[in-house]
């Protein structure tokens, strides 16, 4: 069971920061191997997602309202921990973000990019395709929308 925190870019001490980036690293850039620039500047607009496991942060997400990323609410940076994922709390994190969005900004219309290998995980929370695939940073990636009628 994940213990879920919704923290602003202000909210997070030094440590979560930290935290998360090391789990951001350690999925995206070491575990994929993907060279790509994930401190973009782009988490101070962010609402933070942080799923625990006892002390230790396994999930997270980082969340934009809509016009900050896309013109739609969206989520991104989804990560689980690999020794984590048989624990289903990519679901967890994505319904707790999903949560956060209605309450905290409002919206009901999410849109994602998505990691191809991924989509039918991403159909069971709601989502579908939207478009073709595309690269980003070297890995195939798909263009998602959840809309409030398709759940």
């Amino acid at each position: 069971m994940l213990t879920i925190e919704v923290k602003t870019f202000q909210e997070l001490t030094t440590q979560k920061l930290y935290d998360l980036l090391q789990l951001r690293s350690e999925v995206f850039v070491v575990e994929q191997n993907c060279v790509y620039q994930d401190i973009d500047g782009k988490d101070q607009n962010a609402l933070h997602i942080l799923g625990y496991s006892g002390q230790k942060l396994v999930a997270y997400t980082r969340l934009f309202k809509p016009g900050d990323y896309f013109e739609k609410a969206s989520i991104g940076r989804v990560v689980v921990r690999s020794n984590e994922r048989k624990f289903k709390h990519g679901n967890t994190i994505m319904e707790a973000s999903i949560d956060a969005i209605k309450t905290h900004y409002n919206e009901t219309e999410i849109k994602i990019s998505a990691q191809c290998y991924l989509k039918k995980f991403y159909n069971n929370l709601g989502f579908v395709e939207e478009g073709e695939a595309y690269l980003e940073d070297g890995i195939p990636h798909i263009s998602m929308l959840r809309l409030p009628d398709r759940v």
